[in-house]
């Protein structure tokens, strides 16, 4: 898997986009659904939100590389770009421990997904 770095203004993009409750919550949704992804149908029945509404919020997430879509047929699918995750939380954590090595649980990317 080819390890994405994020620069400080892509970063910003990516926490305002999940600064908002309802595109938290799609995010989390389409994390949890994995490789397959959800359609804005899927999406909008789960979290019990209007389709225009999600359909801003799915604009807002892609806009910032946190998610992708892809047309199957008639519909779209949305997904989780977890190389984008792993890369927001590798440039959040890039200085913790006041700039020492942190030890990271192997389990702290999602590389199987």
């Amino acid at each position: 898997m080819e390890t994405k770095t994020l620069d400080e203004v892509a970063a910003v993009r990516a926490l305002a986009a999940l600064a908002q409750a309802q595109r938290l919550r799609t995010f989390r949704a389409l994390v949890v659904a994995g490789p397959d992804g959800l359609t804005p149908g899927a999406i909008a029945d789960k979290l019990d939100v209007a389709p225009s509404a999600l359909s801003f919020h799915l604009k807002e997430l892609a806009h910032s590389g946190l998610v992708s879509s892809e047309p199957r047929g008639r519909n779209l699918i949305y997904r989780a770009d977890f190389g984008q995750m792993n890369a927001l939380l590798a440039y959040m954590t890039e200085h913790c421990c006041q700039g020492e090595a942190c030890e990271v649980a192997s389990d702290a990317t999602c590389d199987n997904c």
